[in-house]
């Protein structure tokens, strides 16, 4: 079997430094930072999951002292879900400490919301864009969490055909491998003008 090799070169991206966005009309969501991703003996477990959950709880603190809304999303599949073909594997069971279970670093507060999800996109088959305008009326979304290229990436393009403003801090998100991390925050900046930034670069004003 042949395999693809080469150098590719990584285009200019514009890291912003400093992202100022209103406590009324934002959201942050954190993206699939469950067990069977981010802790070791997951059964999906992406090597630098981990170290983002500093900087995401950062961010929530952040967040919960500026009264910003804070939404989880929950990778939730059926033991025999279709989707496990793609990976070799079944991941994120319901009702599973792989699956059900948001790491305890980051465990969701009462008040916050969580939105159980099949696919990559938060937004296919939920309740997410009805939250969002309806019940926390945001348009401004800060974006966190794992995988990049995967279920983050495909939620942050899904909230810009929908009109959302994108914010992804680069320190917040984690990928399988390099490629793919550096892949993600090309499409999210170049494909859907989504800004880039670090979790220390987004103010609550």
């Amino acid at each position: 079997m042949s395999k693809v090799t080469g150098t590719v070169k990584i285009p200019e991206m514009e890291i912003k430094e400093s992202v100022e966005l209103p406590s009324s009309g934002t959201a942050i969501i954190v993206v699939d930072m469950q067990n069977d991703f981010v802790k070791p003996n997951g059964k999906l477990y992406v090597p630098t999951a981990q170290a983002t959950v500093p900087a995401i709880r950062k961010l929530l603190m952040k967040a919960r002292d500026a009264n910003v809304p804070i939404i989880y999303t929950q990778d939730w599949h059926f033991k025999n879900d279709p989707e496990f073909r793609i990976w070799g594997g079944e991941h994120c069971v319901m009702d599973t400490w792989g699956g059900a279970e948001i790491v305890d670093e980051l465990k969701p507060m009462p008040s916050d919301i969580v939105i159980r999800k099949r696919r990559y996109d938060a937004f296919f088959g939920t309740d997410l864009d009805y939250v969002l305008r309806h019940v926390v009326h945001a348009t401004n979304l800060v974006i966190v969490g794992t995988v990049a290229n995967i279920c983050v990436l495909h939620t942050a393009g899904s909230a810009a055909l929908n009109w959302y403003n994108v914010v992804v801090p680069i320190d917040g998100i984690s990928a399988l491998n390099e490629f793919d991390y550096y892949a993600a925050l090309r499409q999210i900046s170049f494909l859907y003008k989504g800004t880039l930034t670090k979790v220390d670069g987004v103010k609550f004003t």
